[in-house]
């Protein structure tokens, strides 16, 4: 099945299959992909699939779409093809690749029943897509434990390079795995997340064992062993 992956600054913040025939991307929270960027229109983008065939579509957007550089009013997406539209990249993954055995990235949206609402596969990122990451993905085991909210108790492991947590459209952070330890900081969204009461912004700051992480209104634990 098809998918988008949607990143900015190289940090993976949300993946979403292709299922539906019309699928919309946009800032408003009623779209398919919601993207909370003023750089991007209320209703920015379509994508249709029609059969195996995937088109984008530009929806008269202030800002354009561009794919794989070129601004496109509607075109044909092929598999891999990098989608532009403000500061966040989106790459298409088509039918074929996304049923490859990709290696798998958690999006955890807490303060739901299930606590993990989407998980989607994901191409393993290469070390300098984050910045100089290295070593081993195992040499550190941590995990998130959800301690308020309907998912209170869960503990989600953090055994790869990027878990997104939150709710896209209201606030989004993500902790990424370093060589010597793991990183949050906040990717989209109007409520900031705080880090043991500090607000936290775009500059990734370092975890520690016992850390506590509040977003969207749910207080987590990062416990790192």
């Amino acid at each position: 099945m098809p998918k988008m992956i949607v990143s900015i600054d190289g940090v993976v913040i949300k993946e979403v299959q292709i299922t539906k025939d019309r699928t919309t991307l946009g800032r408003r929270p009623y779209n398919d992909i919601v993207i909370d960027n003023l750089a991007v229109s209320g209703e920015h983008a379509m994508v249709q699939m029609t059969g195996s065939d995937v088109y984008l579509q530009d929806l008269n957007s202030t800002n354009g779409t561009y794919v794989n550089g070129k601004s496109i009013k509607r075109q044909l997406l092929q598999n891999g093809d990098s989608i532009e539209v403000g500061k966040y990249k989106i790459k298409f993954v088509g039918d074929a690749a996304a049923s490859d055995g990709f290696e798998k990235t958690m999006i955890f949206k807490p303060g739901t029943a299930s606590a993990a609402p989407l998980v989607a596969p994901v191409a393993p990122p290469s070390p300098s897509t984050f910045g100089g990451l290295t070593g081993s993905p195992d040499s550190i085991q941590a995990s998130i434990k959800v301690l308020s909210g309907a998912a209170a108790g869960r503990e989600v492991p953090l055994t790869k390079v990027v878990t997104t947590i939150g709710k896209p459209g209201v606030a989004v952070a993500a902790i990424t795995r370093r060589q010597r330890g793991f990183v949050v900081h906040h990717v989209e969204g109007a409520g900031n997340p705080a880090l043991n009461g500090t607000p936290i912004g775009a500059e990734p700051l370092s975890l520690k064992n016992g850390d506590l992480i509040e977003l969207a209104g749910t207080q987590m634990q990062f416990i790192q062993t």
